[in-house]
This record gives C-alpha cells, structure tokens and sequence, in this order.
C-alpha cells in the first residue's frame, strides 16, 4: 500500500508525524506538507506566487517533501508531480492539533485538502484530536489509527465522500459514526490599539452548538469521549 500524508500545521508537528510513524508500520508513505503553519485555509491554493516542493527526507518507509503552498496544493503536488505515473492509494491528513468537527470543517486546511483528493477519487481520510497545544497528547488516538482506517477502507468510500474524524482529549469511550452538529461562531473578532493608536483586529470567536442534546452528532460524540467519524461530501448542491 502507498499512503500520501499531508497536514496544515506543517512538518514537524507532533500530529502528523505521530499519524507518519503509525502508518509506515504497514505500507510506504510519502509525505508532503507544508513548511510552516497552514490552519484555517480550507481549500486555498496558491495563484499569486510559484509554488516549491522540496525533498528533506528519504527512507525506505518514507520519503518526506516540504512545500511553500496549502495542504491542497500540497494534494496537488503530490497527484501531478510525485504520482504522475501512478496513484496512492489512500490519502490521510493529520493529525490536527484542535477540533474540525461541526461548521469548523469549512474551515479547516486539514479537511480541504480530504477534499482535492476526494475530487481526484482518492479514498481520504482526515484526522483531529481537540487540543491545540503543540505537546499535545495523541497516546489515546494513535492505537486506534490503523484500526480505524482499515474499517473504513472495509466500508468503503462513496463517490464524492470523505471521512473526517474528530477525538476528544483523554480516554476514548469507543467510536461512533456521526453527522455535524448544526453551529456557528460568534463574537468573533477582537479589537485591539497598537502603540501608534490604531486599531487591530483578530480572530477569536465563541463556538455556539444549535443542537447539544442530538446524540448522532459529532459535536455530542466527542462531548461524551468518543471519537467521531462523519462522512463528508464535496457535493455543495442543495437537495
């Protein structure tokens, strides 16, 4: 098997090599991320610069590619360029050090680039664990990746679907297939005077879930320690 990895929070974070250490016990990954922190990009790609792609490392369970671009560039690079001539065989992405589950998957760079591989008919899977912290702890999570995977790959992967899998921090109570929770965030921007008395703005926000008591969301799943696994479509079209 041939796994293309790739992530938004750049190589060398703890998440995906973490999620590269676990899979190259089973097949060959190849690596391709970006060089530095990419979150909340979605499916940006990049149209206003040209785009390098650097090999950094080479084993014979991995080889290990650095790019200037966004996770879905770094999707595009892969299928163009190091798979030209043939194709992966699966496409993971992770592990996030913070939450996509509910709205926060149209945010996520981790998600958008599931979603170039899930246009080119790659099976791909995206992986979350709800802590920010770059220390974060994946020692809960990381036994249940390969299981995980190869469940869904059983499964199988509708045209058109992705799966993105959100897990709690701590012990796991167990895995549920799930949707996403209906939510929004607000309150979003915060003000601030900088030392020549303008004012700047960033992001910060409070994450309001419209349906906390639907026990077949992701948002109650990972509330109540289990891991979430919704599929995901590209489909925008409104039924």
């Amino acid at each position: 098997m041939e796994i293309l990895i790739t992530n938004d929070d750049g190589w060398g974070s703890k998440g995906i090599l973490t999620l590269t250490q676990t899979m190259e016990t089973i097949a060959h990954v190849t690596v391709v991320a970006p060089d530095g922190a990419r979150s909340g990009m979605s499916n940006a790609i990049t149209v206003d610069r040209p785009m390098t792609l650097r090999l950094i490392e080479h084993t014979p369970t991995r080889d290990v590619y650095i790019t200037n671009g966004t996770p879905s560039d770094c999707v595009k690079l892969a299928v163009n360029i190091i798979y030209k001539d043939t194709r992966p065989d699966l496409l993971l992405s992770g592990i996030n050090h913070g939450s996509n589950a509910a709205v926060n998957v149209i945010y996520s760079g981790t998600m958008g680039a599931c979603f170039v591989g899930c246009e080119q008919s790659i099976p791909s899977i995206g992986f979350s664990l709800c802590d920010h912290h770059p220390d974060a702890d994946f020692s809960h999570l990381q036994p249940l990746i390969i299981p995980i995977v190869n469940q869904l790959l059983q499964r199988g992967f509708p045209d058109r679907v992705c799966y993105n899998i959100n897990a709690p921090i701590g012990e796991l109570k167990g895995i549920r297939f799930t949707r996403h929770a209906r939510s929004h965030w607000e309150k979003e921007i915060a003000e601030f005077i900088d030392e020549n008395g303008e004012p700047y703005y960033q992001l910060q926000g409070v994450f309001v879930n419209h349906e906390p008591q639907a026990q077949d969301t992701d948002e109650w799943a990972l509330a109540h320690g289990f891991v979430a696994i919704s599929p995901t479509t590209i489909d925008m079209t409104a039924k």
